[in-house]
């Protein structure tokens, strides 16, 4: 993790020190979280939070201090409604005290004003943030600065619904080895193909949902490009490797000229594809840890393991197996008086201990931030976060924070759309891609 020197570690340490001896003024203060992605298995994401204010509150208490904090909590279950929102307000000087959003959020929020960072306001090296994973809060930094804690990491597997896999040969040892196989490099995004093949050919599904995989853009499309070897960000800079990204292509445009994938997937109803693949009527898919919780506890697939196995994402041509992890991360908004923002940081470290992070983390089907973490006994008890947490973790890799990769983003997935529905071939949409990047882009990326 980022080790602060000893000097900034004891400044912050006063600073925290004198935050807390002003509770006896404070008296009343209201605390306001917004959650972007956050339905009803996310709520911990806004409710740690006050479980936390509730701890503040006794502690000063104890200390003979009057305090009072009031949460106001919002959840936003679509990005687009949050992004908006949270835009609209800032602009109006309203912005929530703290935001829970993607990480990828923090090089144009830091540059726009709209964040401070959170190293400011908080000690990394005391418990509980210490003991954070150091992929995790370099994933929450930019240029070096701690903005953001996780508040939760996820990755984003394979999944194969079982009995179909047996129909088409695969043994219950054959699936058992299957995770490892993926992991190895002995079972490819070729194989992965092929077995879709197969379960439409038996009749096992229908044509077109052998493999069924996101219906809109999002992160899972990079682990894609990573499958077929390409590398997002080198040296500070962003890349597009034009071999792998060609071969990303060509992957979901063969998906579609084999029959196995829809040519008008993209842009279904999303309550439409949930049903479907909880139901069996889809052979192969990706999707995220979190998706097991609304599996489970919304679309009624009661036996989850006896129906599901669930891998790394198959490597390509030229790449590794491998997974997206995506951790939504706590951030402090700029523009506050400064008592707030203090109460608000020790908000966000006394949500980040192992047993109320773990909370969150079972309910959601997300991953655990900390070593610690794994170890509370609810969060090793639960046979999804426990498995996902071995299975997929140690291979996650994540999208940079870069104020230039929403840009890259949107070509990226503009033209993979366009080679997936035919309306380019993948040359042409790879060559429109290198030169749209070119032309925004400049020297800010690395086309090879």
């Amino acid at each position: 993790m980022t080790i602060l020197p000893t000097l900034k570690s004891l400044t912050i340490a006063a600073a925290i020190l004198a935050s807390t001896s002003a509770f006896a003024l404070a008296k009343d203060v209201t605390i306001s979280v917004w959650a972007g992605g956050t339905g009803p298995n996310d709520t911990y994401r806004l409710d740690a939070i006050e479980i936390a204010a509730q701890q503040l509150q006794r502690e000063a208490a104890l200390k003979g201090e009057d305090l009072k904090i009031t949460v106001e909590k919002k959840p936003y279950s679509a990005w687009e409604d949050f992004k908006q929102a949270l835009t609209l307000a800032a602009e109006a000087k309203t912005a929530p005290n703290i935001v829970v959003s993607g990480h990828e959020d923090i090089a144009p929020w830091s540059q726009s004003g709209l964040i401070v960072p959170i190293e400011d306001y908080v000690d990394l090296d005391s418990w509980p943030l210490n003991g954070i994973y150091e992929n995790l809060l370099k994933i929450a930094s930019y240029n070096g600065t701690v903005y953001g804690i996780p508040q939760d990491a996820e990755s984003r597997p394979m999944f194969f619904w079982k009995p179909y896999m047996k129909a088409i040969g695969y043994s219950d040892a054959d699936l058992d080895a299957l995770p490892q196989n993926v992991q190895d490099g002995k079972y490819t995004m070729k194989n992965l193909l092929e077995d879709a093949k197969k379960m439409q050919d038996r009749g096992l599904v229908q044509p077109g949902y052998g493999f069924y995989p996101r219906t809109s853009n999002g992160p899972d499309y990079w682990q894609f490009y990573t499958s077929f070897g390409g590398t997002m960000e080198e040296g500070g800079k962003l890349v597009f490797d034009k071999a792998a990204m060609t071969r990303t292509y060509q992957f979901f445009a063969d998906a579609v000229k084999s029959g196995v994938t829809k040519k008008n997937h993209i842009g279904m109803p999303g309550d439409q594809w949930w049903k479907e693949v909880a139901t069996g009527k889809a052979g192969i898919w990706d999707g995220g840890t979190w998706h097991y919780a609304r599996l489970v506890n919304q679309e009624g697939l009661t036996d989850f393991f006896g129906n599901v196995i669930f891998t790394l994402i198959p490597a390509g041509e030229g790449g590794k197996a491998n997974t997206l992890t995506h951790p939504l991360v706590y951030l402090l908004t700029a523009g506050h008086d400064k008592e707030e923002t203090d109460i608000a940081a020790q908000l966000i470290t006394i949500a980040s201990e192992p047993r109320i992070n773990a909370l969150h983390a079972v309910k959601s089907a997300h991953l655990g931030i900390s070593e610690a973490e794994s170890e509370v006994d609810f969060y090793s008890a639960d046979r999804w976060t426990r498995e996902a947490t071995e299975r997929l973790l140690p291979h996650a890799n994540a999208m940079p924070n870069n104020s230039d990769f929403g840009t890259y983003w949107n070509i990226m997935w503009k033209n993979l759309e366009a080679s997936w529905t035919g309306a380019k071939t993948v040359d042409a949409a790879i060559g429109d891609a290198e030169s749209e990047l070119k032309s925004t882009l400049g020297d800010k990326i690395v086309i090879r």
